[in-house]
Order: C-alpha cells, then sequence, then structure tokens
C-alpha cells in the first residue's frame, strides 16, 4: 500500500477525472473503489462469527449509473490529498484485520470462503492491478515487485502459467494484459478459498 499512496500523492490534480486505464471509470472512481475493496475485506473479518453464505450487509450505492457501487466515498472537499488518505486508512484497516484475526477463521466472498490470508491475498491483488489502471490513467510507471506478484499468483492463481515475469502474469490473470502462448482473458476468477 505504501508504494501506491506514494504514487498516487505525486498524481496530477487534474488527472483524477481522467479515465483509470482499460476501466469505464475515471481515476477517482477507481481509487475509491480500492478503498472498498480493501474495506470490504477487512470487514467480513470483523464480526465474532463471520457470515459464510452472504457479505457482512453494508448498503452498496452508485453516484452514476455506469460507476462501480461502494458502501463508502471520499469527501470530494478534501481533493485528491484526502481521496488518498480515505484509500491509506483502508488498507491499514485490512492489514490490521489480518494481523489480528485466527487463521482458522473463515468469512465469505463471492469467490468462495476465505481465510485472513486469502483476504490479504485478494487486498494486495486488487492494490496492484487498480494501481496498474491508475497508473495508466496518469501517465505514470508502476511495477511492482516480482516476489510479491508471485505470492499472490500462487495464493490466488494456482493456474497461472509459469515462466513468464510474474507482474505480467498477474496482468494477464486479471484480463489486462496478454501473454505469450495464452490469449487474453475476457473473464478472471481467482482461488479465494484457503490452501491446505
Amino acid at each position: 500500500m505504501r508504494l501506491a499512496v506514494g504514487i498516487l500523492r505525486d498524481a496530477p490534480p487534474e488527472g483524477w477525472g481522467g479515465k483509470a486505464g482499460s476501466l469505464e471509470w475515471d481515476c477517482w472512481e477507481t481509487a475509491e473503489h480500492l478503498a472498498n475493496d480493501l474495506f470490504y475485506y477487512a470487514v467480513q473479518l470483523g464480526p465474532q462469527s463471520p457470515p459464510l453464505d452472504t457479505h457482512v450487509p453494508f448498503a452498496l450505492s452508485q453516484k452514476r449509473p455506469d460507476g462501480p457501487a461502494k458502501f463508502l466515498f471520499a469527501d470530494r472537499d478534501a481533493g485528491p490529498a484526502g481521496l488518498v488518505q480515505v484509500l491509506e486508512a483502508c488498507g491499514a484497516l485490512l492489514v490490521a484485520m489480518v494481523r489480528t484475526t485466527p487463521p482458522r477463521v473463515r468469512a465469505h466472498h463471492g469467490a468462495g470462503v476465505s481465510d485472513p490470508e486469502g483476504f490479504a491475498a485478494m487486498g494486495v491483488v486488487e492494490t496492484l492491478v487498480h494501481m496498474h489502471d491508475l497508473a495508466e490513467g496518469f501517465g505514470l510507471a508502476w511495477t511492482p515487485p516480482s516476489a510479491l506478484c508471485s505470492r499472490v499468483l500462487a495464493r490466488l492463481f494456482p493456474e497461472a502459467p509459469d515462466g513468464a515475469d510474474p507482474w505480467l502474469t498477474l496482468l494477464w490473470a486479471t484480463g489486462r494484459a496478454e501473454l505469450l502462448g495464452h490469449p487474453r482473458l475476457t473473464t478472471w476468477r481467482w482461488a479465494s478459498t484457503p490452501r491446505s
């Protein structure tokens, strides 16, 4: 999260209304969506007995019909610096929940009931790939550490091909890039269920 926040703090203020990479959302909506993902993963682990058949029932809403559905919105009056604080706070919340939740705990996710490690990995993937979208939108460079990409590939995308650059493979696994010898994915899903 620190890498992402560091880059977003330097993003040009006028770029927040521009399209985020290949997404239909602008950069502001994409950063808010990422904050929501991190918040969502954290709160699934929060109840003493997390639900296994549905998510913790926060109400979703949209600010525009084609925008992402979200639980929380950053105060636009706080500007990009405020949005980055919201993102950083949601990331910190997920880190705290993952660190303090016993590994045996299970909670709902649409891709399958997961454990704290799985929610952490999903948060990392969301951060890496949405930072890719944001970096494209802002015209900034973004290449996360290969070791981090390898770890989340192993945890969430065990069927992903071996041998290619882990970052490119992660982009391929999330439908954002082509990978030599493999067609670009138009739909994708990770394996969130706990590993034995």
